[in-house]
């Protein structure tokens, strides 16, 4: 099985990057709540105005990368959320709450392009395969920045007299984007583009997504695994603070072992995409998932911080397996097919605010049943709706 190792590797230095902008949501949420004195529900404001984008943007994007290609589409994404991190700055000096929100729209239009347009051309770079350990070993890298930030994040927010600098990480990531953005200027990156089509509309698109049945199956799956996932982590330091009345960086240590076992198991993962179906795991990672929720939920045993952080583990492969899932052999269809994926991570932004609403009224512990509930729906997708492995008569493995 051939890979291209060069440009997987530039790849995953840009995931590493995704994967730090994505957890300084988690780290925002709490410290925005202190500084605007905001409840539940104005603070995940946060969460649906950084999943927006998704349904803005994916065909405008796709038709960019159609016409020039994934290399300089990811070159502008990269500085899009360079330049979304340096609006930090301001929304500090005028202490704006709407302006932190402007802040989080730019830097979620950058990874909205990275999400069209990394994961398909990840797909692209060796044997088809090869696709779906591909796309799980370049987000592995997503998963290690998520590691990373929680305990670097919150130690720059929050000073030794209790002020909080939450601009302070964002200009840190701002200089390392950009110096990863000279990084892909420079790269003999393959300035791959999608296959040519004759028509490049939003109802073709449409048209064309729903005749892939897994692929049509898959956006409803994505819509739901990005509700769970922007809900379980944007509510898991208000969880340990709320329940077991940790303190914010004692919480920060919890969601950094999170990420670390997010970030392990999406590596073992990659291993286990040898010997086991994709659509195989997926299920029995969302029957742990739901397994752990409902301990959450319905307890408090002394060991929930553990359980909380044991998300991480089933969590870890459910993104990149279901886009490699969704987008298999779909042939030139996959950079649209990326674009429809894309639209589903709206989930992030609609599912936060209906657990802000339970959390204000019922409790924090209460409301992680919207979470469950959406992984209940990956786990029927992974089982039922994509493209299943059978014998015909001739013993030849073919795909329904």
């Amino acid at each position: 099985m051939k890979h291209q190792y060069k440009p997987l590797m530039l790849l995953s230095l840009m995931f590493f990057m995704v994967g730090a902008l994505f957890c300084m949501n988690d780290i925002l949420l709490p410290s925005l709540i202190t500084q605007f004195k905001l409840n539940y529900t104005q603070a995940t404001m946060i969460q649906f105005t950084f999943y927006l984008t998704y349904i803005l943007f994916p065909i405008p994007i796709a038709w960019m990368i159609h016409r020039h290609g994934y290399k300089v589409s990811l070159l502008v994404a990269i500085i899009t959320c360079a330049l979304g991190c340096v609006f930090f700055w301001p929304a500090k000096i005028f202490d704006s709450y709407p302006l932190v929100l402007v802040a989080i729209f730019i830097i979620s239009t950058g990874l909205t392009i990275i999400n069209v347009a990394a994961n398909p051309f990840a797909s692209m770079l060796g044997d088809p395969e090869g696709a779906h350990q591909r796309i799980n070993f370049v987000q592995v890298f997503s998963r290690v920045g998520y590691a990373f930030t929680p305990a670097v994040a919150t130690t720059l927010i929050y000073n030794q007299v209790g002020d909080i600098r939450f601009h302070f990480p964002y200009l840190l990531l701002a200089g390392i984007l950009l110096m990863i953005a000279l990084l892909f200027g420079l790269s003999h990156l393959p300035s791959m583009k999608p296959e040519s089509e004759d028509q490049f509309t939003l109802k073709g698109i449409l048209r064309e997504g729903y005749s892939h049945r897994h692929l049509f199956f898959g956006v409803f799956a994505m819509f739901f695994y990005m509700g769970a996932e922007s809900c379980t982590c944007g509510f898991f330091i208000p969880y340990l603070k709320s329940v077991i009345n940790f303190t914010d960086a004692k919480a920060a240590e919890y969601l950094t072992l999170y990420y670390i076992l997010t970030a392990v198991m999406g590596i073992l993962g990659v291993v286990m995409l040898k010997y086991i179906n994709a659509h195989k795991l997926l299920g029995f990672f969302g029957i742990g998932m739901v397994v752990l929720f409902l301990a959450i939920i319905t307890s408090n045993s002394g060991f929930n911080e553990f359980l909380l952080a044991g998300l991480g583990l089933f969590l870890s492969i459910m993104f990149p397996t279901i886009f490699s899932l969704a987008i298999e052999e779909i042939g030139s269809f996959t950079g649209k097919g990326s674009a429809l994926l894309n639209f589903a991570l709206i989930g992030g932004s609609l599912f936060p605010p209906i657990q802000g609403i339970i959390a204000d009224h019922h409790g924090v512990q209460i409301s992680y049943v919207i979470p469950m509930i959406c992984i209940v729906l990956v786990t029927i997708y992974a089982f039922f709706f994509t493209r299943i492995p059978i014998l015909n008569r001739n013993g030849a493995t073919v795909k329904v």
